[in-house]
């Protein structure tokens, strides 16, 4: 998902500190003695102020209300997390609960590490969650066998945050969730935007890969095709629309700015708040930096996905799951499914400026708010699928060493799009056939 800030070193350290005897807790692999609360530790990888305040708020309500299940708050790091938790897997003392992001659950799942959920999550909590939420978290068990493996409950969509004075300027529609622009209004939306100086867009592409992937879904494009159960690299038309669009923007329409290429996703703000950038497609987060950091009187707003012949985008999701070691799997779900309420969703959500999963939280009157462009983010869940790449076997050696230097070329006009794609797929298959021998 997004690019998270590192914690504070003591931070880093907790997981191995908190799951341990030393945590307060009991550890997934001790039993509660007679008369003594269960005690369960819950991993959370939180990190803005605001989420974590929710994250121990929602602990504390718990552990008042259920004196006989005692959770432990233990602070996690995104940085390193999941070294640290094959660590703590194959020493058999994991964290009962852990936080995570779906990508990570298939290798845990495919080695045993994690609890099946397929069965055992509560009826009302199954069906407040859409399906292609779930989706997120179901994969092999490594014996040929389908499982869910942890409980999705935030994620993000690509929105467009764009200068509300220069819209109003330039005279052009405003798009709704409804009616939203399409990818041709958007180009020639931006070369209107475009003057002496200022740009109609900045595309930050430091990290091209998740953003490419996951909008390509506009034009049906998935990257992947599994045939007789063999997955191969696929960049046909379809793949080749955004790829294409944006490259346009960038040389043909130079309605974006090259300069801005090598940024990370916040690193355009300062010049968006100057005038230099009129829009910005972005990870619906990015709104928590826009409010922080935006001059006073600065007229933002937030618009919705593009639509190419869909709207969809590939989606992952963050997720809570119960360590397969864990003496008390079942205690462990009653506080997961607490939790992640609807209510409860929300003002995680909130806390993250991420999307709930929850069907009950995104009716929340906290998530539908014009305020801050909650309304049109809340409502951009509806486009979210599960991201093709969340099954590859693979995936994340191909992002690193083929597709982020490719693209990086490709976007830079270094190499043309038909060069682009070859690599991507002959370069692509050769990492992937290592991950199905």
């Amino acid at each position: 998902m997004r690019i998270k800030s590192a914690l504070a070193a003591a931070a880093i350290v907790a997981l191995a500190a908190g799951c341990g005897g030393g945590g307060g807790g009991a550890s997934s692999g001790e039993s509660a003695k007679p008369g003594e609360p269960v005690k369960l530790n819950f991993l959370s990888l939180a990190w803005q102020k605001e989420s974590v305040a929710a994250n121990k708020q929602l602990v504390d309500e718990w552990n008042k209300a259920n004196p006989a299940i005692q959770v432990t708050y233990v602070q996690g790091s995104w940085d390193n997390v999941n070294d640290q938790l094959v660590t703590s897997f194959e020493g058999g003392d994991p964290p009962d609960v852990i936080h995570d992001d779906s990508p990570a659950l298939s290798g845990f799942a495919s080695k045993g590490y994690l609890l099946d959920l397929k069965d055992k999550v509560p009826a009302d909590l199954k069906s407040d969650i859409p399906q292609p939420a779930w989706d997120t978290v179901t994969f092999d068990d490594g014996k040929g066998n389908q499982g869910v493996y942890g409980v999705p409950f935030l994620q993000e969509s690509q929105v467009i945050i764009a200068n509300k004075k220069l819209l109003d300027a330039a005279k052009v529609r405003v798009p709704t969730s409804d009616n939203p622009w399409t990818w041709d209004e958007f180009a020639e939306i931006s070369k209107k935007l475009t003057k002496s100086g200022a740009y109609g867009v900045a595309w930050p592409m430091k990290s091209p890969v998740n953003k490419t992937l996951n909008l390509a879904l506009n034009f049906g494009g998935t990257f992947f095709q599994t045939t007789d159960g063999k997955t191969t690299v696929k960049v046909g038309p379809e793949e080749k629309q955004v790829l294409q669009r944006i490259h346009d923007q960038l040389y043909k329409d130079k309605s974006a700015d090259t300069s801005a290429l090598g940024m990370g996703t916040a690193d355009p703000l300062p010049g968006f708040f100057a005038g230099k950038y009129a829009m910005l497609p972005v990870g619906v987060y990015l709104r928590q930096q826009v409010v922080e950091q935006a001059p006073k009187g600065f007229d933002w707003v937030t618009l919705p996905p593009l639509k190419g012949t869909t709207s969809d985008q590939g989606a992952v999701s963050q997720t809570l799951s119960v360590a397969a070691d864990s003496k008390h799997p079942d205690e462990a779900l009653k506080f997961i499914s607490f939790f992640l309420n609807g209510p409860n969703q929300a003002k995680l959500a909130k806390g993250d400026w991420l999307l709930p999963t929850s069907t009950k939280a995104a009716a929340d009157p906290a998530m539908t708010t014009k305020e801050n462009g909650w309304d049109v983010a809340t409502a951009s869940g509806k486009n979210l699928v599960v991201a093709p790449f969340l099954k590859v076997n693979g995936f994340d050696e191909w992002k690193s060493k083929v597709a982020t230097p490719v693209l990086q070329q490709y976007y830079a006009n270094k190499i043309s799009i038909d060069d682009a794609a070859a690599k991507l797929v002959a370069d692509g298959n050769k990492v992937l056939e290592r991950y199905q021998r």
